[in-house]
């Protein structure tokens, strides 16, 4: 869709369309209320500045739009909304070992037990076993530090589908 396409369509479905970049309400409502926008960079500058200004509530509720890496029937059935998106950027987990899978299941859990919200990665580009990796290693940072990476990932991700909309 082109920018100025997208600057004529109607609020509900500019929210909509918001909807599927980040899950965060504050930042829908945020990035809906800015209007039109002149060009793709003034998008996405807008789209991190409000990001930058929410809050861990905002960012967890984000976080909770998102299937568990690895987990492709979660996102088939839950985040059906989004899937073209997330399957799109979670497509090496297709060509993955059971035995990887197996592992990336496991810390998903350990993952989300010890801090409470899934692993966010923006898994654009990346194997099955990269993202395996950086989950070991993240999983041992403490909740300040795994939250600051976690909410920089999703801003990654909104930015990558943000793209996409354009």
């Amino acid at each position: 869709m082109s920018l100025d396409k997208f600057n004529d369509i109607k609020t509900e479905d500019r929210k909509d369309l918001f909807s599927k970049c980040c899950g965060s309400e504050k930042w829908i409502g945020k990035m809906v209320s800015a209007g039109q926008f002149s060009t793709r960079e003034e998008m996405t500058e807008r789209s991190q500045r409000i990001w930058y200004s929410l809050d861990e509530c905002d960012w967890l509720e984000a976080f909770r739009h998102h299937p568990k890496i690895g987990d492709m029937e979660s996102l088939k059935r839950k985040f059906s909304a989004t899937q073209d998106l997330a399957e799109n950027e979670q497509s090496s987990v297709k060509e993955a070992s059971a035995e990887i899978l197996f592992e990336l299941a496991k810390y998903n859990e350990d993952y989300e037990k010890k801090f409470g919200y899934i692993f966010i990665v923006c898994a654009t580009g990346k194997s099955a076993e990269e993202m395996l990796s950086l989950i070991k290693e993240r999983i041992k940072n403490d909740p300040e530090t795994e939250i600051r990476i976690a909410m920089e990932e999703q801003n990654k991700i909104t930015k990558l589908r943000l793209e996409k909309l354009l």
